[in-house]
């Protein structure tokens, strides 16, 4: 067999790994928000106060997402992988036992382990994806995130069907968090191997990249669409039972609704980028994001939310995995990029939970839910950054990109 066959054996090996990769990081993350106004009943919190809890989230992905980068370049993307997912694994048992107890301290404690975890495991696998789609030539970047949101969707319908079978947080957490443990030990042997880099030359790098024009507003493009996408994870379900007077199982089927839509995006977005260019994709789907926002916060009815659900969701699914390609287009510094531009990103799961909160408390949620279209602004005047570099992969992306 010859070495060719065999690196592209390894190279496909790769792939599939870093898909379920993908897919088990969504099943960890949406398979507890789903259940997010139950959490808030347990731990009877107001709707600013589960805006404070859901901080400590994204909090702390925000503060861990800058070490993320260099850990990849001296760790390798595998080894990164395998300690953020295992800070998950503890931070889910620790948000199912304070949950069970009552106790905001120690599901407080989990969340911030969970978004320290969650941030470092996801710098990490787009690290990975940016390379096995380099190496193979095709874009297979909202793949990857399509892998994500297949998870989330698992996520959603689990936890759909574990609230009309009336099965608490606590047992549903305790089993994601032991299955995103087994998933992660077997898929990260298959990650391609890396070189290292000094940890002093990275530390170099990461202060160059925060002056790079163009990372900077890549990463104001994923700050725009992950609050499209965050706003609807941590509060569509709730909107759906706190606006419109749904039961929790229609809060999460309305979240699944969302979650298909990106999806289904992801996995037919590739077609569109390489037809349209980065910068077109990201311009439509913002308008569709910012239509079905309309819809969900219309209160014309239930109906109409599941509808906007599904635009809203397609909007917003290809905006941070454009924004990991065009910050991986260089693969000397993708890590580092990708970092910086994520950081940027995160920003907005750390200003979306406290303001969506503190206004709902004071307007209602669905009214606090327009400040979304404020995102999506900034994400659709940032988009030219996402031209390719030149000689980036994308024989059809550069030269769908270059035309426009």
């Amino acid at each position: 067999m010859t070495a060719d066959v065999l690196d592209r054996r390894r190279l496909e090996a790769a792939k599939v790994a870093v898909g379920v990769t993908f897919a088990t990081n969504g099943l960890a993350f949406g398979g507890w928000l789903a259940r997010a106004p139950a959490v808030r009943d347990d731990l009877s919190l107001s709707p600013a106060g589960l805006g404070l809890l859901l901080l400590c989230l994204s909090g702390a992905a925000v503060a861990a997402i800058p070490l993320a980068g260099p850990l990849v370049q001296r760790c390798g993307p595998a080894r990164t992988v395998l300690l953020g997912s295992m800070s998950v694994v503890l931070g889910l048992v620790g948000l199912g036992v304070g949950t069970a107890a009552g106790s905001v301290l120690v599901a407080g404690a989990g969340l911030i382990a969970i978004g320290m975890g969650n941030s470092t495991w996801d710098v990490a696998m787009n690290v990975e994806g940016a390379d096995v789609e380099r190496r193979l030539g095709r874009t297979l970047m909202p793949r990857f995130h399509a892998g994500f949101s297949l998870g989330t969707v698992a996520g959603a319908g689990l936890s759909a069907a574990a609230a009309a079978a009336s099965v608490t947080v606590t047992v549903q957490v305790l089993v994601m968090a032991a299955v995103a443990a087994v998933m992660t030990l077997l898929t990260v042997r298959r990650f391609l191997p890396v070189p290292k880099i000094h940890e002093r030359q990275a530390r170099g790098q990461v202060g160059i990249a925060w002056r790079e024009p163009r990372t900077l507003l890549i990463g104001v493009i994923m700050l725009g669409f992950g609050f499209t996408e965050g706003a609807a994870n941590d509060w569509l379900a709730i909107g759906l039972v706190d606006g419109y007077g749904a039961s929790e199982t229609v809060g999460a089927v309305g979240f699944g609704f969302f979650v298909t839509a990106m999806t289904l995006g992801r996995l037919f977005g590739g077609a569109a980028i390489e037809r349209w260019g980065r910068v077109r994709t990201l311009r439509l789907t913002a308008t569709s994001a910012l239509a079905g926002l309309l819809l969900a916060v219309s209160g014309i009815g239930v109906p109409a939310v599941l509808a906007g659900a599904l635009l809203w969701g397609a909007g917003a699914s290809l905006g941070f995995p454009i924004g990991m390609s065009a910050a991986a287009d260089d693969p000397s510094r993708a890590a580092i990029r990708v970092s910086v531009a994520g950081s940027i990103g995160y920003g907005a799961f750390l200003a979306g939970p406290p303001l969506i909160g503190f206004l709902a408390e004071h307007v209602g949620v669905l009214r606090a839910l327009l400040v979304v279209a404020a995102a999506i602004g900034l994400g659709v005047l940032a988009s030219g950054a996402a031209r390719p570099l030149a000689g980036a992969l994308a024989g059809a992306v550069t030269g769908a990109e270059s035309r426009r």
